[in-house]
């Protein structure tokens, strides 16, 4: 029901883009846009108000706030990015949910070490203004994992 819902709003919405795009890219673009803010969003709020910027202590190790707050807000992000995925962007996989899941996980891994690396040589190597940076390396981890979704992680095999 949900899912009628979220398909019936980006129906509505998608009118004005449906000559640029398909309907698929734009769903993509639209869950994808929203799970990104809801990121940012519990990023700020465990940051600011769970863990009041301060370090979280582990017994044998310390973790700073910054980073245990990107943990907290991945752990509700990551599932909920994977049912948009799965469930209003590339419904019509038939691979198994598990078989999605391992593909999403490893997925996001490659995305976060890709944003890690492409930062690293347009700030340090090609000296671009950080923000600058950011949204070419957001451009490309953005076009590399909607066609490796589409392609491999909720990919439509073919039947025999």
């Amino acid at each position: 029901m949900l899912r009628n819902i979220i398909l019936q709003i980006l129906q509505f919405v998608y009118q004005p883009f449906a000559k640029l795009m398909p309907f698929q890219t734009f769903r993509y673009l639209a869950c994808g846009g929203g799970n990104t803010a809801l990121d940012i969003l519990l990023y700020y709020v465990f940051y600011t108000f769970v863990l009041h910027k301060q370090m979280v202590h582990f017994g044998l190790f310390d973790m700073g706030a910054p980073i245990a707050a990107l943990f907290m807000s991945m752990a509700i992000t990551f599932p909920t990015g994977f049912l948009l995925s799965k469930y209003v962007v590339f419904s019509e996989s038939n691979l198994r949910g598990r078989v999605q899941l391992f593909r999403y996980f490893v997925l996001v891994g490659i995305c976060i070490l890709l944003n890690y690396v492409l930062m690293k040589i347009f700030v340090d190597h090609f000296h671009f203004y950080a923000t600058i940076g950011k949204i070419c390396t957001t451009a490309l981890v953005v076009i590399f994992s909607y066609l490796t979704q589409k392609k491999f992680t909720f990919k439509v095999k073919q039947q025999a």
